[in-house]
């Protein structure tokens, strides 16, 4: 214990002589550690923006798309179908189900007074509204009457709002999509971006006939996709299951064949965004852990001139009585506590950033306790290892030749 706080003394006050050279080998580590510190809690902070992003279209969603499937003894691939009859169907028949939703969508140009803006069209049933979980900010949805009669009625997302209407209130007035006038009768609470950089508010709904008759033909019944919600989360992979079976059947297509459609949940999304999410952030820490190396590079440079330069009292401590270990000792716990230096300064240095940048960038980014400690004691092992060098060197001096070093 005498050794080791002995050690510590002469490393200090070796430290303190040498100013400019501890800050540049300080530096190193500071700036490995503080790249570390940002990656982890950067890429934590954007896996849970993502992870919220999914869960605005709801937890508990499927997404119904049609496929296209390989023809039998041909290359080519037919593409698969999707109806409102299906939508009903599964509505019926999937105990696990509680709503759903037929979807057809195309890009518009609507028209307020002297404004105009591109922006998505959608036809759909009020369904879509629980399955997303889009709430009515002002006005109100369509009626199951609207929806038999095709009437002409929307409701706009609050970027189409903005755009059309400025600051003036929508509700009651008229736009015109195509050739065709529309009545505003409700505007949908925001939802910002989806995860794929779509933004959710920026789209005009109405009834899937009203859309169908005046906005886009296509042939009766079809569509471009079916939202469905499963009673719960929990249920998600059992209503799964269900919509697949029934649309085997509806569709006749035997088991092991390849479905004209595809069944996907929230809980598949959000496997692909942890997978994509590990990958970025093992990416990103090989990059910050080369920024490690280098500062250790660095700590064993300057390390090698220190004990060049001190060789002579490395001389004359070994002639009158100190130990090889002694002088390990004293080198080593030099490298341990320049590093430790630049590991602390390194996780507030990056602790501050974190916050600064998550607060820019709206992700809720702080540093974790694992971050911080895995940063310290990497900057200790990089001293350790890296130092071990140099104060062995240090020790093997001979006495004799050392003396004689001017």
């Amino acid at each position: 214990m005498i050794l080791f706080f002995g050690a510590v003394r002469l490393a200090l006050s070796a430290i303190v002589r040498n100013k400019l050279r501890a800050a540049l080998t300080v530096l190193g580590i500071l700036i490995g550690v503080t790249a570390v510190v940002m990656v982890t809690a950067l890429a934590g902070g954007a896996s849970a923006s993502v992870g919220d992003q999914i869960d605005s279209f709801a937890s508990n969603a499927l997404f119904i798309n049609p496929e296209s499937v390989q023809q039998s003894g041909v290359r080519a691939k037919t593409p698969g179908r999707l109806t409102e009859g299906d939508g009903r169907a599964i509505a019926r028949e999937a105990v696990s189900v509680t709503h759903v939703a037929p979807w057809l969508s195309t890009m518009g140009q609507v028209v307020a007074g002297d404004r105009n803006v591109a922006t998505l069209v959608v036809g759909t049933t009020t369904s879509y509204f629980p399955v997303r979980r889009f709430r009515v900010a002002k006005g109100e949805l369509w009626t199951e009457v609207d929806e038999s009669v095709r009437s002409k009625v929307c409701v706009l997302g609050q970027t189409v709002a903005e755009k059309l209407f400025g600051d003036l209130d929508p509700v009651g007035r008229t736009v015109r999509i195509g050739s065709s006038p529309f009545r505003v009768i409700g505007t949908l609470e925001p939802k910002g971006n989806s995860p794929f950089g779509e933004d959710q508010d920026d789209r005009i709904l109405m009834p899937i006939g009203s859309f169908r008759g005046r906005v886009m033909s296509t042939s009766p019944g079809r569509v471009d996709m079916l939202l469905a919600s499963a009673s719960s989360e929990e249920t998600a992979t059992r209503a799964q299951a269900q919509v697949t079976s029934i649309l085997r059947q509806r569709h006749r297509i035997p088991d092991g064949s390849e479905p004209d459609f595809s069944v996907n949940t929230q809980s598949e999304m959000r496997e692909t965004q942890r997978a994509i999410a590990s990958v970025l952030s093992s990416l990103l820490l090989s990059v910050a852990a080369v920024s490690l190396v280098v500062g250790g590079i660095g700590v064993m440079n300057i390390m090698l001139v220190s004990v060049a330069e001190r060789t002579r009292e490395i001389g004359i401590r070994l002639s009158i009585g100190a130990r090889e270990r002694d002088i390990l000792v004293q080198f080593l716990v030099e490298a341990v506590v320049l590093s430790l230096a630049g590991g602390v300064l390194g996780i507030v240095v990056g602790s501050a950033a974190t916050l600064g940048l998550g607060h820019a960038l709206g992700w809720n980014a702080t540093p974790t306790p694992a971050a911080i400690g895995v940063a310290a004691v990497t900057s200790a092992v990089i001293g350790v290892v890296f130092g071990f060098l140099p104060a062995r060197r240090a020790a093997s001096l001979d006495p004799i030749d050392a003396l004689r070093t001017e």
